[in-house]
């Protein structure tokens, strides 16, 4: 290039980057606007009168709870009025704000225009003139009719009333200083239940006492025709719904089973944190399901055949000891993080591995000594997250305590390939690795201790006290070192705090056990896969398939994985014939001789294609099986506490 055409070369640049500077300079370029909360801080300061609170739920066939509530408004303050968020139990912010409807506020027969808040869209900023005392709030509460809008809370047999779905509160106060009288109206001849006191019954109406907003929403209800209740003792009562009277035939043995349920753990923990506690039991295939916690009750679902089919549904019933273990660990015991002064201040979930993940080590624990679960069953339980966990790819790269965060940030909505991105594992990965301290306490201790020591010093703590009791991992630590003196603060980081572990077997194998691999399934994965008409191959093609031969799952770079097999995709056929279960199987175990090709037809998306897997390690399914002579420590730990009448 010469010297000329190299001057209006870069003359010519110039001027473009000229234009496109002062083009850039030309643009709309906007500055944030500050969000500035008028929402005030609650504060542990009562209200000067009760809220009243009625709810008409005789609306069945439209699933339609409506509201009438009367709020003491504050000389001076404005008035905030918030629709529960942030829900115990729930782990996130999970509040049906959608459902709610037609919401009106007057004052001395006066309609007050409301504005909801941009930012926290929870809240309702009320215009109330000067001198109001009181405000009076009607709303519905659309509840959900078809699964596709939530879970359905009622049906023509049965009703779920979750009371933060069908009240408003005051801003500026803890729930715990905010006094409300509530009352319900019910369908005629409905039996309804809730953990509060003072109730007197005219009619169809329950007119409950005084309570605090915090007891309310920690109180909901059961309610339908077919009723039937039964004393567990120590003023525990299964109260049970369901959907036909016939399903209410419980049998003696059965009912004791429950009854030793109750027994245990209080054995367990030596206190109880609860004046008397509601089981609140639906059996129902309509009603949606449910296993939620509260300090003096527990809402649960069950399907119909619970009693009348008793020896095949085995593998269900670890949900009552579960529920019933959070009135000591969720309930009284709760992580500082997790306690809240109301229902709109966040949650945070660091420590689920104690308060979810130690309660399911506990409910298969109380499982079996209880009866409720035979120890077989609970060894094929744990086998199953065995398992899972070591052959889970997800667990290279987050850790346990990561997955506390899934309930805020996932919803427990479906994941494309969850055993990668992991989900809520702090339940059951927590389970195997409580089993290890347990084990490592036995050891150390020559047997003379157990995870039952830290349990009863660190839940039994004052009993007949049904407040909060908040703790930290520091805590958690120090009671574990007065059990027996170990490392505990460096075990725990090490399991639950950082990825990339081995698998959680150690509690296992210090318990006598082995994880070992077998073509049958164990009888907790067959229990499940008959109840759920699926087809469990996770540990072999790396897949689960549904009724429809729908595949529901796949194990990432599982051998399902890398022939392009997805969630979605239907199985049309196998090697040449219609798709069956047996079929499917069949293949799998012919081509254990490394040559016989497993060919599917796999439909995806209107689109059909032929799919080679080349598998040979036949059916995988879990088990643990013992590997010494004699009862192990996991047999000692499992088995019953009680002197049996």
């Amino acid at each position: 290039m010469n010297a000329y055409t190299l001057s209006r070369a870069l003359a010519a640049f110039a001027l473009s980057f000229s234009l496109i500077s002062g083009a850039s300079a030309q643009n709309s370029a906007p500055q944030p606007v500050p969000i500035i909360s008028t929402i005030p801080e609650p504060q542990d300061r009562p209200l000067p009168a009760p809220m009243s609170l009625h709810v008409d739920a005789t609306d069945v066939d439209r699933a339609i709870f409506r509201v009438q509530q009367n709020i003491p408004v504050e000389t001076g303050k404005p008035l905030i009025l918030l629709y529960p968020q942030w829900l115990p139990g729930k782990h996130g912010p999970r509040g049906a704000l959608a459902e709610m409807t037609g919401l009106m506020i007057r004052a001395g027969g006066k309609t007050l225009r409301w504005t909801r808040d941009p930012v926290q869209v929870y809240a309702f900023h009320v215009d109330t003139p000067e001198g109001t005392t009181s405000v009076d709030v009607e709303f519905e509460f659309t509840s959900p009719i078809r699964e596709s809008e939530g879970r359905i809370v009622v049906t023509p047999n049965m009703m779920n009333v979750q009371w933060e779905q069908v009240a408003l509160y005051p801003a500026g106060h803890f729930t715990r200083a905010i006094q409300v009288k509530p009352s319900i109206a019910l369908p005629e001849g409905w039996t309804g239940v809730a953990a509060l006191d003072g109730a007197t019954i005219t009619g169809n109406r329950i007119d409950y006492g005084l309570t605090s907003f915090e007891t309310l929403v920690d109180s909901p209800m059961f309610a339908g025709p077919h009723y039937k209740k039964w004393d567990l003792g120590h003023n525990v009562t299964l109260n049970v719904w369901a959907d036909d009277a016939k399903y209410l035939a419980a049998k003696p043995e059965q009912i004791a089973a429950h009854r030793a349920l109750v027994d245990e753990s209080l054995l367990l923990f030596g206190s109880k944190h609860f004046d008397r506690y509601e089981f609140l039991l639906g059996l129902t295939e309509e009603l949606g399901g449910i296993g939620l916690e509260h300090h003096r009750s527990s809402e649960n679902t069950r399907e119909t055949d619970y009693f009348i089919q008793w020896d095949d549904n085995m593998s269900e019933r670890g949900l009552l000891p579960h529920e019933f273990t959070h009135s000591w660990n969720g309930k009284f015991r709760r992580p500082a993080t997790m306690w809240t002064p109301d229902y709109t201040t966040p949650m945070r979930d660091n420590l689920l591995w104690v308060y979810e993940g130690q309660t399911s080590f506990w409910d298969l624990v109380l499982g079996a000594r209880s009866g409720l679960q035979s120890k077989e069953m609970v060894l094929a339980e744990w086998a199953k997250y065995a398992g899972f966990y070591a052959e889970q790819p997800g667990r290279m790269w987050r850790s346990v305590e990561d997955t506390t965060h899934d309930p805020i940030f996932a919803a427990r909505k479906p994941k494309p390939f969850a055993s990668q991105s992991r989900g809520e594992d702090y339940y059951n990965e927590s389970s195997l690795i409580w089993l290890d301290a347990d084990m490592t306490i036995r050891e150390l201790s020559k047997g003379t201790k157990s995870l039952d020591d830290f349990a009863k010093a660190f839940f039994g703590v004052r009993d007949a006290d049904w407040g909060v009791l908040t703790y930290d991992f520091d805590e958690v630590v120090r009671t574990l070192n007065a059990v027996q003196p170990y490392d505990w603060a460096r075990f725990l980081d090490t399991k639950l705090r950082q990825p990339g572990q081995p698998a959680p077997l150690a509690g296992i194998e210090k318990g006598g056990y082995k994880l070992v691999w077998k073509e049958e399934p164990n009888i907790f994965d067959k229990e499940l896969m008959k109840e759920g008409n699926n087809l469990n191959l996770a540990h072999s093609l790396g897949m689960m398939l549904n009724k429809d031969a729908i595949v529901t799952s796949v194990l990432w770079n599982s051998p399902a994985f890398k022939a392009n097999i997805v969630n979605g995709a239907k199985i049309i056929a196998v090697n040449g014939y219609a798709y069956s279960k047996d079929g499917l199987t069949a293949a799998i175990k012919a081509a254990k001789d490394g040559k016989t090709p497993i060919r599917l037809i796999v439909e995806r998306s209107k689109r059909f294609a032929q799919i080679d897997i080349a598998y040979s390690g036949g059916l995988r399914y879990p088990h643990l099986e013992v590997t010494g002579q004699g009862k192990t420590a996991i047999d000692r730990l499992l088995s019953p506490r009680r002197t049996k009448p």
